[in-house]
């Protein structure tokens, strides 16, 4: 019953911007924390950002001054915007959702994923 639906990736030049949104949706109660999550090829998943509801965020070192994750806890959604991108910052990233509290109690979720691309 709990769904992420994640927006906002596409294809950019290097140095540009991006916004990714992440709304979750369903019989929710609280979640306590929300992140991106980001796998290139040939590599594993990695955490990308984080951030907790009172608002304690956690960032790759990778991406540390570049990117900036926030969340609406009245909207159940967590943003991720993405500066100065890189071609290295190419990747499938994936909405996570940490936590959730709902009717059928305490479960982690992903959302479908959403392609960035980087171009040099």
């Amino acid at each position: 019953q709990v769904q992420l639906v994640e927006s906002g990736g596409g294809l950019v030049q290097a140095g540009g911007s991006l916004r990714l949104s992440c709304a979750a949706s369903g019989s929710i109660f609280s979640i306590n924390a929300m992140g991106w999550y980001r796998q290139a090829p040939g590599k594993q998943r990695e955490l990308v950002a984080a951030i907790t509801s009172g608002g304690t965020t956690n960032y790759a070192d990778s991406v540390k001054g570049r990117f900036t994750v926030s969340r609406d806890n009245a909207k159940n959604t967590v943003y991720l915007q993405m500066n100065s991108l890189k071609p290295e910052d190419t990747a499938v990233y994936y909405c996570n959702a940490e936590g959730i509290i709902s009717t059928r109690g305490r479960s982690d979720y992903w959302g479908q994923g959403t392609q960035v691309t980087v171009s040099s």
